[in-house]
């Protein structure tokens, strides 16, 4: 006998409803293992962390600076123990160096905290940076994300023997990026915003001095980076300095009296001079020079001097001519002028 009508309708109807619950119960598990696939891959602190390094990679060094979390206030430096007034000059797109081969390689939680790891080439260098990443809210169903430690950095950069240097080609003046502005002292390190990752060349390229460049590669966030770099005196601007020491010492010889004014060299006697005094410079220095803040300093060079004076003695009247070599010693200050020109002044060994 078959069952009445109703009854088979409603054994296929509880069918159709397990099946559609099944298939529900199946769409939900799909949409839900979907939603976390893209969590990971688009609103997770990895996927935060790469995006960021992404921008730097790009060049797009605003869009980086405007992520949560990587701007930082004069406080902020202050409390972590850097510079409150470090410049933001390199914090643009003309200073960063290329970065490629980027790669998540940890998520560690640590409390409210997400520490992710990455490593990465820079500009031919292998890096490993640790950021420290924490919830900022979020957007519909969508955590986001911001540094719980900004990934800034400051480099303290000591630049001797040149006012203006490059960082990445990127040409600095230290007058612009001091707080003490035109009065910055030429010996004093400036403090510079970088990113991390980064890595910076810095190098000084001008008629006076060069330097082959110095590579910081930039992998601590939110820490000191100390560098210096002592410039060397380029062959033309040597040559420039041998020239105008010999033409000063040159010009003193012209002097006719025993002490030459504002020169480093003289003659002294107890007796009266009958003939005006004749100089000539038998040997001149060879100049030598070492960076003193943005300018230099000439170091101690020997020279040699010759006179020829004919002298009377105050206690028989007789007359003597007197020709001798007179070694004297040569030091000097050159100052390097806002406009690049320099200034040089000879002195003698107790000139100050």
């Amino acid at each position: 006998m078959q069952p009445p009508r109703k009854v088979r309708e409603r054994r296929r109807l509880i069918v159709d409803l397990v099946l559609l619950c099944l298939v529900g119960v199946l769409l939900a598990g799909a949409v839900f293992a979907a939603w976390g696939v893209i969590e990971r891959q688009f609103y997770s602190p990895k996927a935060f962390v790469e995006r960021y390094v992404d921008l730097l990679a790009e060049g797009r060094a605003a869009d980086a600076l405007a992520v949560a979390g990587v701007a930082v206030t004069s406080a902020e430096l202050e409390a972590a123990g850097l510079p409150s007034t470090a410049s933001e000059a390199l914090l643009r797109s003309a200073a960063l160096a290329p970065i490629s081969d980027v790669e998540v390689v940890s998520a560690e939680q640590d409390g409210d905290v997400t520490q992710v790891t990455i490593e990465y080439r820079a500009r031919g260098y292998d890096g490993r940076t640790t950021f420290s990443v924490e919830r900022d809210g979020t957007i519909g169903l969508a955590p986001t994300w911001r540094f719980a430690e900004s990934p800034l950095a400051v480099m303290n950069l000591g630049v001797s023997g040149s006012m203006v240097f490059d960082v990445n080609g990127f040409e600095i003046d230290k007058r612009q990026v001091s707080p003490d502005g035109a009065d910055a002292d030429p010996a004093a390190p400036v403090s510079l915003l970088v990113f991390s990752p980064g890595l910076y060349s810095v190098s000084v390229d001008t008629a006076i001095s060069s330097t082959p460049g110095v590579a910081v590669l930039s992998d601590s966030p939110f820490h000191a980076i100390p560098v210096n770099v002592q410039s060397q005196p380029t062959e033309k601007f040597m040559s420039v300095v041998q020239q105008k020491v010999e033409e000063f010492l040159t010009a003193c010889a012209t002097q006719e009296v025993l002490q030459p004014t504002a020169c480093p060299f003289g003659f002294f006697v107890q007796d009266r001079i009958v003939s005006l005094p004749k100089w000539s410079i038998v040997q001149q220095p060879t100049v030598a020079v070492e960076p003193d803040g943005a300018g230099w300093s000439i170091l101690a060079a020997e020279a040699v001097a010759h006179i020829d004076v004919d002298i009377r003695s105050i206690f028989d009247g007789r007359v003597r001519a007197v020709s001798e070599d007179v070694p004297f010693i040569v030091k000097g200050t050159i100052t390097v002028q806002p406009d690049g020109t320099a200034s040089i002044v000879v002195t003698g060994p107790d000139t100050t």
